[in-house]
């Protein structure tokens, strides 16, 4: 009885695996291909157009080195100060008591349900008024207070970290600034790692606020550049397209497979500690 449990989860997981996995294979797989091909056949084999389509888009100015500058630039600052901030935020309701912290970290809680979408025309205009728009800051800066990542990190401190541990710091003479990068930034790289990814993805693939906010084609980000491809010149080409797609999907897959061992690892710890 076990043994069959035991098959029906192999093909369950299995199953769930290529469904996952299928759609990108077939992304990689048209990027390969000609237009034609990908209108008239569906194919699963990889073709020899891979080339060809890679001249069809330098040759008509789609700028792939450009476009991975500026969304990895605007991605990775994103990442970066999201996390750091947000965590020492974080530290702060776990491990300080201040007057109204219930009600700001309810605050943190309810902005998490605001759709960001609400609040773009007064984001616009805010901008406008300050000077900033064709430009990266409002793109970035926004960004370091992320409720959703604060308040898992939140939940994630409350699981793992002993107020002993950092009295027992503090009696050894370390300070505030010490105990935050040395003790709690190591101690919740799960946490950071689950968040950055997706702070990363979001970032990468936001291409309203951009399309919003940046008017110089030198500072367009890959999903901008690659929004060009629908247009008359593109329009029918689909292996440029596809290959378009191919790119700014790429460093997503990467990134997830650098850090997803650390996602892992803190399921694992958990799953030991409890």
């Amino acid at each position: 009885m076990k043994k069959t449990l035991k098959i029906i989860l192999y093909v369950f997981l299995i199953i769930l695996a290529f469904l996952s996995i299928f759609p990108f294979w077939v992304l990689f797989v048209n990027a390969t291909r000609a237009s034609d091909q990908i209108t008239q056949v569906f194919s699963l084999i990889p073709s020899t157009y891979f080339f060809k389509n890679i001249d069809a888009l330098l040759s008509q100015g789609f700028d792939v080195g450009t476009g991975f500058k500026n969304s990895i630039f605007i991605a990775s600052s994103t990442t970066i100060l999201s996390l750091y901030f947000s965590a020492l935020t974080a530290y702060g309701f776990k491990v300080y008591k201040f007057r109204f912290k219930k009600y700001l970290y309810a605050i943190v809680i309810i902005s998490i349900l605001i759709p960001p979408q609400l609040s773009m025309i007064g984001f616009y205009q805010l901008m406008v008024k300050l000077g900033l728009t064709n430009s990266y800051i409002p793109l970035i800066a926004p960004m370091i207070a992320a409720p959703a990542t604060v308040f898992f990190i939140k939940q994630y401190l409350d699981t793992i970290l002993h107020v002993e541990l950092l009295e027992a710091a503090k009696i050894d003479g370390a300070g505030e600034i010490y105990i935050y990068h040395k003790i709690i930034l190591p101690i919740i790289q799960p946490a950071l790692a689950t968040m950055g990814i997706f702070t990363f993805v979001i970032s990468w693939n936001d291409f309203f606020t951009p399309l919003m906010i940046i008017s110089s084609k030198s500072k367009y980000t890959l999903p901008m550049l690659i929004a060009l491809l629908r247009g008359e010149v593109y329009k029918t080409d689909f292996g440029a397209m596809y290959l378009g797609l191919s790119l700014s999907v790429a460093p997503l897959i990467i990134i997830y497979l650098i850090f997803s061992k650390y996602i892992i690892e803190g399921t694992t710890l958990g799953s030991v500690k409890g």
